[in-house]
């Protein structure tokens, strides 16, 4: 193809990625080096395949407009990158003869729509879920009280000072499930906010899961540390991030590595609100990732991968982070989960 049909190329807001026979780049647009994080220099006369991670519906695409000569769209196309993960995309291929024979790539990213859409549903989740803590809450502390009661008066007809070790350990566990219920199931206080570095947060996390986990695992650290201040309160934020790194670790049974990662998004849609920047929070696992029956409800309340896990971790990271006007999503395969937070800077 003609070096003068690049220029028109150049200027257009589709990503689009010229291969030739051998499925080498041959040409990248600035769009698609944009949306890919890419760079031309480093990719062209490289396999497609190079590029990218989960390309079997890449290939499939390419071929399936190689055996027809002519285009084919792939409406719902999953490609993962090195740098932002998967990206849902829609992926026209269309064939070319000029001299040689190319295919033309035109990719339409449908992270926005997919994007909005669950915002929306996690605001009526977390609506719902709140609701349904706070009656769980009420539904367990009235019979709490009685427990508590019945033990007290046990051990005052008990005759023997031994057995009182026994009433102790049932009033001392009724008093540790109404405390639970006060301060988790019901985080009625408002949110304090205040200026805060959001890596003061991620050093305490760290350090709390490190004293926790045995010395198999490894936290690391990859932090922007030009990153601005941002306004939020501290304590729900160091609950945030501590119930992740703690899930990943209790996931990975103290064996492997978990990365704090920090960056800043650039025009992004919180809560249908646009913000010129925020701060991305990041942590990766290299664990077994999330199963596949709890991916779509990982965030409801008594959901949990662990027999003993009481489900309520991420419900409340969710909440935390709702409060402030941010968001919480996930990526998870076998061997990589990211979670995200992104929080407004205002």
């Amino acid at each position: 193809m003609p070096d003068t049909f690049f220029p028109t190329l150049d200027h257009l807001a589709t990503a689009v990625i010229l291969l030739d026979e051998q499925s080498r780049v041959a040409y990248l647009n600035p769009a698609a080096e944009n949306l890919f994080a890419l760079s031309s220099k480093n990719l062209i006369g490289h396999p497609v395949q190079h590029a990218f991670t989960h390309t079997e519906q890449l290939a499939a695409a390419m071929q399936q407009a190689l055996n027809n000569n002519a285009s084919y769209i792939e409406h719902d196309l999953t490609l993962g990158t090195h740098t932002h993960g998967k990206l849902h995309l829609r992926c026209a291929a269309t064939p070319l003869q000029s001299g040689k024979r190319y295919l033309l790539l035109e990719f339409h990213p449908m992270d926005r729509p997919l994007k909005l859409a669950r915002e929306e549903q996690m605001l009526d989740q977390t609506q719902a879920n709140r609701l349904l803590l706070r009656n769980l809450a009420h539904e367990i502390k009235n019979p709490l009280g009685g427990i508590r009661g019945a033990a007290q008066l046990l051990e005052q007809e008990l005759d023997k000072p031994g057995l009182r070790e026994y009433t102790q350990v049932v009033i001392q566990e009724a008093d540790r499930l109404r405390s639970l219920m006060e301060k988790l199931l019901t985080p009625q206080h408002v949110p304090y906010f205040s200026t805060l570095n959001i890596h003061e947060v991620l050093e305490r996390v760290r350090s709390l899961v490190l004293a926790e986990i045995p010395a198999e695992l490894a936290i690391q650290r990859d932090y922007d540390t030009s990153l601005p201040p941002l306004l939020g309160d501290k304590e729900q934020l160091i609950q945030v991030m501590l119930n992740i790194v703690r899930n990943a670790a209790q996931a990975m049974q103290g064996q492997g590595t978990i990365v704090l990662r920090t960056r800043i998004a650039r025009q992004v849609t919180l809560i249908k609100k646009r913000h010129r920047l925020a701060v991305m929070v990041q942590i990766l696992d290299n664990g077994p990732g999330v199963p596949e029956h709890l991916r779509d409800k990982i965030f409801y309340p008594l959901v949990s991968g662990r027999p003993n896990g009481h489900g309520l971790g991420l419900t409340l990271a969710q909440d935390f982070v709702s409060q402030h006007q941010g968001s919480i999503e996930f990526d998870s395969e076998p061997g990589r989960t990211c979670f995200t937070v992104l929080l407004p800077l205002q």
